[in-house]
């Protein structure tokens, strides 16, 4: 993949980087404020932003105000926000538009599933922090018709696993799986769909919603 980064801590950009390219994907860009981000993109056009939510110039969410305008500008582009704060007021309009990702800066340290995540999202899917998603589920009264397992099997659609994924993760199979995502779009009252990161992408509008 070609990949923007945008960051203000040289140190963890260059990390960050220097993860990448060692993984196969090449970094075409760099940005230490979310003004210099913007112009970086239109000039690279990647595949994908790794954007910090809380950058230059004024320190508090400009990295997601670049984001939304690039997501408005290059619908296609998958976009991650990495931050060390849950914020969730700015995520169900992002991800509601797939192709995003909103993950916790310490998760960069599970290489593998960061890497995973980086792949979903530039190919359209979602990639969601568990502890956002567990922000995002806190509302009881909306999930009050779901036995434990369907809360764990939403939890982890949420989150942007496939099928296949929560199976692995819960050790069940295929058709199991298959079984209690009918049972909660049923219950939430959500037309099921094939395609799995629309399908998240519906459960968690819905669960967005005041």
């Amino acid at each position: 993949m070609r990949i923007v980064i945008g960051e203000d801590s040289a140190l963890f950009r260059e990390g960050l980087a220097r993860l990448l390219a060692d993984a196969g994907h090449e970094v075409v860009g760099r940005a230490a404020d979310a003004v210099s981000l913007l112009t970086v993109v239109a000039e690279t056009r990647p595949d994908l932003a790794v954007i910090d939510i809380r950058m230059p110039p004024d320190h508090t969410d400009d990295g997601v105000r670049a984001a939304r305008q690039l997501k408005e500008s290059y619908p296609a582009m998958g976009i991650v926000l990495l931050s060390q704060h849950i914020e969730t007021r700015h995520s169900i309009e992002l991800v509601s538009s797939g192709g995003f990702g909103y993950l916790l800066k310490d998760r960069v340290l599970d290489v593998d599933q960061f890497l995973d995540a980086l792949t979903r999202v530039a190919s359209g899917g979602s990639a969601l922090d568990p502890e956002v998603v567990a922000r995002l589920l806190g509302r009881p009264e909306r999930l009050r018709a779901l036995t434990p397992r369907e809360w764990e099997v939403l939890a982890l659609m949420a989150e942007g696993c496939t099928n296949a994924g929560i199976s692995r993760r819960l050790w069940l199979n295929e058709r199991t799986v298959e079984t209690h995502v009918g049972s909660i779009m049923a219950k939430l009252g959500l037309i099921s769909n094939a395609e799995d990161h629309r399908r998240v992408l519906a459960v968690l509008a819905y669960l967005g919603q005041s």
